[in-house]
């Protein structure tokens, strides 16, 4: 699993960083292609990025930074019931969003995005295109 970045953890809040060796399971989640709206259906460990996830199972994600939040080739949408499960953006990842194409009202960067076991089931939309800065 990638490192994140010093700035990424400042935007995680903590209560994402706690797993329990024993309790651990993994999380089936789905990645819709904004293209296509091919659907992959993939498993994760609690903990993991949407991104690392995305990245494991040759998704058609960019992820130009390497998770390090200076770009916003991660994007995703999610679901708005999942949307709302997570904590408010951090200033700097609205920053990052700013640059990206095709923001919606749910749309984050995957690489800020860690998992719980409340993500079991959830969709992430991958648009069609991407604007890479880097």
């Amino acid at each position: 699993m990638k490192c994140i970045s010093s700035l990424a953890r400042r935007c995680i809040p903590r209560r994402y960083n706690h797993l329990s060796v024993g309790s651990v399971r993994n999380i089936n989640l789905t990645f819709v292609e904004g293209g296509s709206g091919d659907k992959i259906h993939v498993e994760a460990t609690p903990g993991q990025t949407v991104l690392d996830v995305a990245v494991a199972h040759d998704i058609d994600i960019e992820g130009a930074c390497g998770g390090e939040m200076a770009c916003s080739t991660c994007h995703v949408i999610l679901q708005k019931e999942y949307y709302d499960k997570l904590p408010e953006k951090c200033l700097e990842e609205e920053d990052m969003l700013d640059l990206a194409w095709g923001v919606t009202d749910t749309s984050r960067l995957g690489c800020q995005i860690k998992l719980t076991e409340e993500f079991e089931g959830a969709e992430f939309t991958i648009p069609a295109e991407t604007n890479s800065m880097l």
